[in-house]
């Protein structure tokens, strides 16, 4: 039987039915937000993408969904100052899409970064973490320079694991450390470089979603092939999607490309 956004709706419903929720479905728009009544303050989801994971994955996707809005609820009840917790700062990627203020309609602190992407800091919180916006860093006194410089320190220390994979004569490298900033990682320099000088073909990367980094080493065509088939496969089953599109990294830049039938085409 075909999965309904109505039906989904009271799937959700029945799971968090010992939680002080409410919910307001948006037919129009198909989304679905969850508001905790305590807190008031929520979080908006789109019923189509995650009705797609869930058909994918059933259960898998229904425990990440709840896990996910759980640890969310977490982190808005969090009040932390930022003193003291410097080494817990690091960015995070996310699509030109997200949102650049909370529901509270404070302005995240963020950073503009290519024509896909765009920058924000988190305060990680272990399990979950808080997204930085003007309030905290004014309780801080912080400069936005010396908040970026903060998180890009601590991204450079985080352990980097990698797995390659070679397929028709391409390399691909997949970044997944599983520690949340894995598509960050696409801001560490001295990385992308470190990967610069040993490619043969075209080095191309991905950030699908927040849990990968693909960086590749492109030979011949099939390879742009095989890599519009990981992004998308990839986009469509991350927890936090950021973008099916991949970049040409070429003197210290990203440009955005579009790869279809054998052909690339760079993005204007």
């Amino acid at each position: 039987m075909k999965m309904t956004s109505q039906k989904m709706v009271q799937i959700i419903k029945d799971r968090f039915e010992k939680e002080a929720f409410s919910y307001d479905f948006n037919r129009k728009k198909d989304t679905l937000r969850i508001v905790d009544e305590q807190l008031q303050k929520g979080v908006t989801i789109s019923l189509p993408g995650f009705i797609a994971k869930y058909e994918e994955k059933k259960e898998e996707a229904l425990e990440e969904f709840f896990y996910y809005i759980k640890e969310s609820f977490t982190a808005m009840k969090s009040t932390d100052p930022l003193k003291g917790k410097e080494r817990n700062i690091l960015p995070v990627i996310r699509s030109t899409s997200f949102p650049t203020e909370s529901n509270d309609g404070i302005p995240l602190i963020h950073d503009d970064h290519t024509a896909e992407t765009r920058i924000f800091y988190a305060l990680d919180l272990g399990n979950s973490y808080r997204l930085i916006d003007e309030n905290l860093m004014e309780k801080e006194n912080w400069t936005k320079q010396h908040l970026k410089e903060m998180a890009l320190f601590n991204l450079r220390a985080l352990d980097t694991v990698v797995k390659k994979d070679q397929v028709a004569g391409n390399d691909f490298y997949f970044v997944r450390s599983n520690d949340g900033y894995d598509a960050s990682r696409i801001l560490n320099d001295s990385l992308l470089e470190e990967y610069a000088k040993k490619v043969e073909g075209d080095m191309v990367v991905a950030v699908p979603h927040q849990d990968v980094l693909i960086i590749c080493d492109i030979k011949n065509e099939t390879g742009y092939d095989i890599l519009a088939q990981l992004t998308m496969s990839f986009f469509t089953s991350g927890r936090v999607p950021i973008t099916a599109l991949s970049f040409i990294y070429e003197k210290g830049e990203l440009d955005p490309i579009f790869i279809m039938a054998k052909n690339r085409k760079k993005e204007d």
